[in-house]
């Protein structure tokens, strides 16, 4: 696999796929949807716990993506036929060539029931794959690589144009894939280890050759969608549901050991931050939010989207995790990413080794092992009844939960340590929540002019920290 990654690497780039018969290319999102894969068709079908079932090429899946098997030490193509899939209605006739290929693949295992094997991943469009552990719906996605993420030279999606499956035994409950990355800048030889269940978990190994200089490398990229929650972000949507979002917070846990939580937010423009950081033993785009009441939506059912963290194997050195937050009106765009960037430039033709594992999960006292922030809300400033906005003065209020909070008494003298890069924090107040195991924290922000205020807070008893730390990029209306 190296080999082959590290050949195409030496060569310019090339377009590996044919062309799409122009019927598919303007299939429309419901027509695509009308074309389904025979089960029986299967790879693997009946044979093993594991089987791998082909998405058809069309609509906006206009590469193809070509399929391997291995079996032992003998290596076969998985062939393209027509026959594989149900074409409905909503289909136009079209003749299809034998060439024409598979855009994608998703692999199917009893995850949830023996009687039927679920989705539990599936690689479909440019370098993007999606995990699901026990009792999960398909919500965020995972990425081989992201390149120039929110630069002004703009982003490059490379894409898996290879893979070879490894056939696992009848009773396997692993598998491995590999994988052949490919784009303008980069070439990439990729190796996943799939391993199923409450938590799945996905091992990934890669080894990248970069044909050119690269501004910006984003490993373990992860990408979501946020498009409003409680946390106020001066977007209001005019919808039935309290809360609309596939993740609600960037979760990270330093080189050093601290954990720390940045509620996601849906702003006005453009927003990236760099979280340096050297060692990084993890960060994940998190769905903490599991309470249904606060979605109210039946059929996309939020409170079942996982969670995907992101551990390193190895030591990933200097660098810092990015969070790019893009301007959204609609829950059908991603726009969330989060990825690793290494300190340093990318060289053309010095080779980049990394691996991780990624998890896929609901919930988990792991993740972080100690009290958390369950809710983060920001209002306006008022001095009494019927009174004005106290101008320039912004009300912050977080909630923890978890760890050794669970157990304390209202009167222990828990305490909130708050600081700000800009402006004053006023009226700090912390007190348990009646009925509740919940610990509140509220204060004002008196920011200093327009400058944007980076604010931290995590609660402390005798000197000890009870909780990770939460952080918070409050922008004043027309800052910069």
């Amino acid at each position: 696999m190296q080999r082959l990654a590290q050949d195409r690497a030496s060569k310019p780039y090339r377009e590996r796929s044919p062309k799409l018969p122009q019927v598919l290319a303007q299939l429309g999102y419901e027509q695509y949807r009308d074309i389904r894969f025979r089960r029986t068709s299967a790879l693997w079908y009946d044979h093993a716990m594991f089987e791998v079932q082909f998405f058809h090429r069309g609509f906006t899946y206009d590469r193809r993506v070509n399929i391997n098997e291995i079996v032992g030490n003998a290596v076969r193509a998985v062939p393209y036929n027509p026959a594989m899939f149900e074409f409905g209605k909503l289909v136009p006739p079209v003749k299809l060539p034998a060439e024409l290929g598979f855009a994608g693949f998703r692999i199917h295992y009893p995850l949830n029931t023996p009687a039927y094997k679920d989705e539990v991943i599936v690689f479909l469009g440019a370098s993007y794959f999606r995990v699901l552990g026990r009792n999960q719906t398909y919500g965020m996605s995972a990425r081989g690589l992201a390149i120039n993420t929110a630069t002004e030279a703009g982003e490059e999606f490379p894409y898996f144009t290879d893979f070879w499956l490894v056939r696992p035994e009848a009773d396997d409950r692993s598998m491995i894939i590999y994988a052949l990355l490919d784009s303008p800048s980069v070439t990439g030889a990729y190796q996943f280890e799939l391993r199923p269940g409450s938590v799945t978990q996905v091992q990934v190994s890669g080894e990248l050759y970069p044909r050119r200089a690269i501004e910006k490398l984003g490993i373990g990229a992860l990408t979501s969608m946020f498009l409003y929650g409680e946390n106020y972000s001066g977007r209001h949507f005019d919808d039935f549901r309290p809360e609309v979002h596939d993740s609600d917070g960037l979760m990270t846990q330093t080189g050093t050991g601290e954990w720390a939580w940045r509620p996601l937010v849906n702003p006005h423009s453009l927003r990236v931050n760099r979280f340096m950081d050297q060692h990084p033993r993890g960060y994940g785009l998190i769905q903490r939010d599991r309470d249904a009441s606060h979605y109210l939506d039946v059929e996309s059912r939020f409170e079942l989207r996982p969670s995907y963290w992101v551990e390193p194997l190895g030591d990933w050195g200097k660098g810092g995790v990015e969070l790019v937050e893009i301007p959204s009106d609609e829950e059908i765009h991603d726009n969330m990413v989060a990825y690793w960037v290494p300190e340093g430039p990318v060289q053309p033709r010095k080779a980049i080794a990394f691996s991780y594992l990624l998890y896929a999960y609901s919930r988990s006292n792991r993740w972080p092992p100690g009290g958390r922030v369950i809710s983060t809300r920001t209002g306006a400033v008022f001095n009494g009844p019927n009174s004005q906005a106290a101008p320039g003065l912004r009300r912050m209020v977080i909630d923890f939960a978890g760890g050794d909070l669970d157990d304390l008494y209202a009167a222990q003298p828990v305490r909130a340590q708050i600081t700000s890069s800009a402006g004053e924090v006023e009226d700090v107040t912390v007190e348990r929540v009646p009925q509740t195991a919940i610990w509140r924290v509220a204060f004002k922000l008196k920011p200093s002019g327009d400058k944007p205020a980076d604010l931290r807070c995590y609660l402390t008893l005798y000197g000890e920290a009870l909780t990770e730390t939460w952080t918070y990029l409050w922008k004043p209306p027309g800052g910069t």
